[in-house]
Formats: C-alpha cells, sequence, structure tokens
C-alpha cells in the first residue's frame, strides 16, 4: 500500500489538532495544582474519557483483535472484572485519597508507612511505566510500519515528540482535552472497523460469529489452569490488574483526584466499567471478523503478517483511501494517549514525592518551571529508550510484554497499597523482602510455560501474603487502616 494523499492528510489533521490543543491550554497553569490536576475543577466526562483513553493504548487496540485471532476470545472475562471492581475503587481507595487532598497517590504511602515507604512505591511506579511507554511507541510504529510502509523511526518520534509538546505546554489540561478526542477517535475507528468486516464476510455479523463457533475461537472454559488462558484465570487476573491500575496507579489517580465532586468520581469509574463492555467486546469482535475474512480470502494475509500486526494490515490495505487513515489516526490516538498521560503523571511523581519533599518549599511559578521542564526531559528518554530498548527486536505478543512489566513492578505496589488501606499490622519492613521475592517469582514465570496472566495475581500473592507473615516479627509504630484516616 502507498501511504496516499487522503489518508496522510487526516493523519496531519489529527495530529495538529493534539498540538493546537497543547497551546490552547499553554500558560494557563500558575500553580503546581493548575499544571497536575488541571485545578481539580474538570468535568467528570471529560475525566472518565481520559483514564480509559490512557490505560487502552495501542498495546490494547491492536493486541486484542490479535489474540481472538489467534486463539479465543477469553479475554471477555475482562467485561466481567471491571464492574466487580467498581464498588472497591469507590468506597476502599477514593475516599482515603480524597480526605487527604492529596497529588499523587504515594502521597498516602508515605502517611501510612513513612518517607521511605512513599519514595520506593514512587519509584516502582517510575520503572513500570518508563518500560511501559516504551513499549507503546514502539509495538505500534512496528506494527504500522510493517503494515503501512510508514518509517518505523518516523512514527515513533511523531509519536512520542508530539505528545510530549502538548503536553508541556498544557499540563493534564491539554491531556485531559487531547484524550477526550483520542477516545472518540478509538471508539469511532473501532465501530467503523468491524462495520467494514460484516460487510465484507458473508452472511455479516452471523456469518462472522458462525466462522469463530466452527473453528474454536469462540471457547469460554471456566475451568483454572496455569498454563493456558481460561475464564476464570482471566477474571481473577484483571481484577486485580485493575485494581492496581485504577485504584494506585498514578496515571488514574490523578485524573480522577481532578474532578469536582466525590460523586463525579464515582460517576467516572462506573462509565469506565460500562465502557469496557462495549471497547473489549468490539475488540474481540473485530479479531474474529478478521479471522473469518482472512480464512476466506486465503492469500490476502502475507506469511509474514500475524498476531498483532494483523489488525493494522487490515486498516491499511483492507479499507477504502480516508478511512485507512482515520484508523491509522485512531492507532496514534491510542500510543499518544498513553504517551502523554504517562510522561504526566511520572512528573507529577517526581516533583510532589522527591523534590518537594527534599528541597522544601518552592514558588508557584518556579515549581511550573520545573514541571514543564521534567515532562519534556521524560518524554524525550520515553522516546528515545522505545528506539535503543527496541532497535530491531521483534515483540511477541505485546499484551504479554505489557504483563510483564505491570507483574515485576506493579504487583508488590498494589499489595503495599492493601496492607495499608486492610490491615493495622502492615509494616513496610515487613514488605521489602516480600516485594522482592515476588519480583523474583515474576522473573521466574516469564521463562517457563505458565500463562501471562497469573504473572500480575501470583505477585500479588507473595508480596500480600509474605509481608502479612513478616509483618508478625516487625514491631509496628502506626496500627492506622485506610478506614481509620477516613473518620480522624
Amino acid at each position: 500500500m502507498q501511504f496516499n494523499l487522503i489518508d496522510g492528510a487526516i493523519l496531519l489533521l489529527y495530529l495538529a489538532a493534539m498540538v493546537w490543543i497543547g497551546f490552547r491550554f499553554a500558560g494557563q497553569q500558575k500553580t503546581p495544582e493548575d499544571f497536575f490536576l488541571a485545578g481539580r475543577k474538570m468535568p467528570w466526562l471529560a475525566v472518565a474519557m481520559s483514564m480509559y483513553a490512557s490505560l487502552t493504548s495501542a498495546v490494547t487496540y491492536m493486541g486484542l483483535p490479535g489474540i481472538a485471532y489467534t486463539s479465543n476470545v477469553t479475554l471477555i472475562a475482562v467485561c466481567i472484572a471491571s464492574p466487580l471492581l467498581a464498588p472497591v475503587l469507590i468506597f476502599v481507595f477514593y475516599p482515603v485519597y480524597r480526605k487527604l487532598n492529596i497529588t499523587t497517590s504515594y502521597e498516602y504511602i508515605g502517611i501510612r508507612f513513612g518517607a521511605p515507604a512513599r519514595r520506593t512505591a514512587a519509584m516502582l511506579f517510575l520503572f513500570a511505566r518508563l518500560g511501559w511507554m516504551a513499549t507503546v511507541i514502539y509495538a505500534p510504529a512496528m506494527a504500522l510500519s510493517v503494515a503501512t510502509g510508514l518509517p518505523l523511526l518516523f512514527s515513533i518520534l511523531i509519536m512520542g515528540l508530539l505528545a510530549t509538546l502538548y503536553t508541556v505546554l498544557g499540563g493534564l489540561a491539554a491531556v485531559l482535552w487531547t484524550d477526550v478526542v483520542q477516545f472518540i477517535m478509538l471508539i469511532g475507528g473501532a465501530m467503523l472497523a468491524a462495520g467494514f468486516l460484516i460487510h465484507f464476510v458473508p452472511a455479516g455479523a452471523s456469518g462472522i460469529i458462525k466462522f469463530a463457533a466452527e473453528n474454536n475461537r469462540l471457547q469460554l472454559d471456566g475451568s483454572i489452569s496455569l498454563f493456558r488462558m481460561t475464564l476464570t484465570g482471566v477474571s481473577i487476573s484483571f481484577f486485580f490488574q485493575m485494581m492496581q491500575d485504577y485504584g494506585t496507579d498514578q496515571v488514574t489517580v490523578q485524573r480522577l483526584l481532578s474532578t469536582k465532586t466525590r460523586t463525579g468520581i464515582a460517576k467516572a469509574i462506573l462509565f469506565n466499567a460500562g465502557t469496557d463492555f462495549l471497547v473489549i467486546g468490539l475488540l474481540l469482535f473485530i479479531g474474529l471478523g478478521l479471522f473469518a475474512y482472512y480464512q476466506q480470502n486465503p492469500g490476502a494475509l502475507p506469511p509474514d503478517i500475524y498476531g498483532d500486526r494483523i489488525f493494522p494490515y487490515f486498516i491499511a490495505h483492507g479499507l477504502p483511501a480516508g478511512l485507512s487513515g482515520l484508523l491509522i489516526a485512531a492507532v496514534f490516538a491510542a500510543a499518544m494517549s498513553s504517551m502523554d498521560s504517562g510522561i504526566n503523571s511520572m512528573a507529577t511523581v517526581i516533583v510532589n514525592d522527591f523534590i518537594f519533599p527534599l528541597a522544601g518549599k518552592i514558588d508557584d511559578g518556579r515549581a511550573v518551571k520545573l514541571a514543564r521542564i521534567i515532562t519534556a526531559l521524560l518524554g524525550l528518554l520515553a522516546t528515545g529508550l522505545s528506539v535503543v530498548l527496541f532497535h530491531g527486536a521483534e515483540i511477541e505478543g505485546i499484551i504479554e510484554t505489557f504483563a510483564t512489566f505491570m507483574g515485576l513492578f506493579n504487583a508488590p505496589v498494589l499489595a503495599l497499597f492493601l496492607l495499608g488501606l486492610l490491615t493495622r499490622r502492615g509494616s513496610f519492613t515487613a514488605w521489602i523482602p516480600a516485594a522482592l521475592l515476588a519480583i523474583g517469582l515474576t522473573a521466574w514465570l516469564r521463562t517457563t510455560a505458565v500463562s501471562w496472566i497469573w504473572y500480575f495475581p501470583s505477585g500479588f500473592a507473595v508480596s500480600f501474603f509474605a509481608g502479612l507473615f513478616f509483618s508478625q516479627f516487625v514491631k509496628i509504630n502506626n496500627k492506622r487502616t485506610g478506614q481509620d484516616l477516613i473518620s480522624e
């Protein structure tokens, strides 16, 4: 495929709109709270859309269709985990955060366990998100390069540098409003792709479902297995993984704390749970549609196009000019919404959890300038890492790669939060050896045949229960839970 003039114009129009939004909010941030939390006055719907766009990266956008194509639709279980998690977020995590009027979730860790614990949890977040950002830039850039002929370096630089530019200019306000546009593009692009597949496959949607059933793509195994994806295993895995994503990870916490009211937080969480039903089901349906389309059109799919590359290839070769550009812009949107959220949240953590506690009070003007500089440096670092770390490498299964980062660094952090929120005996000193055990376990599981869905719950379970066990041998100075903090 030649990336034609119409497709290029649509992509450039999208990119220009993102930069315009950044300039639109440039210079409006007078205090760190303005830059990092948009003054805590954002409408809940914009926050909800931004939250979903941030977590629904290009990893998800390309990975879910690839898994449905090559395996089955077991990941539909995520739609079960999401609404079950909502009450935990609304009644356990966020009342504590709002009561304490914090800027980062790791401030809570500092209040509960002390400054060393706060810095440790914040550092693990930085490691995880930096690796995550490098992945969510490189993986879609590679897929688009193979599918469309766009130069790999061009795609990486455009995604990384433009997302950095508008984030530096407009802070969280720019990130939120660009994410709203990107959310609409993600949903609209997926709907368009699904519509064309229904048109291309004989008998439409029913034909796609029937063909998938005949070829064992609708298997929903309710058993528990360590070595393959099952409905039960995915439900368990994503319940805890999404608890971390929505309850402790600064990318989400920062957005929800920018809302005006506690009711707005609840509405945003419920909106995301409902949207999961639509988007995850839609992306898995696209994978089934691609399977039916290419199996019924042998020779249409080159042998070097597989897994995560199939959806981008269909976008480039199966859709009319113009629509291809729109869907490619949607993939860019998925990557850039994760990139902008990542660097903004990392800058927030560096300033609030490291610089402010160590340097003391900095006047607002200097603090905002410092935040912009750190944001720019983080964007350049993440973009550079995506080139250096993965140059010439094949990422086999971008969702599996993502799960590795989350299991290594974020599972122990969730355990530390829950040790503080739910127990009186939870201890940071006891958590340290438990977290090291968990990181070692996850690294070892990566070398075995154990399915990637168990990386996160295994790391969390070891961190939490070993932390509880070791706490029996440690003197506890602070015996407060999250509910105690609310009532004080």
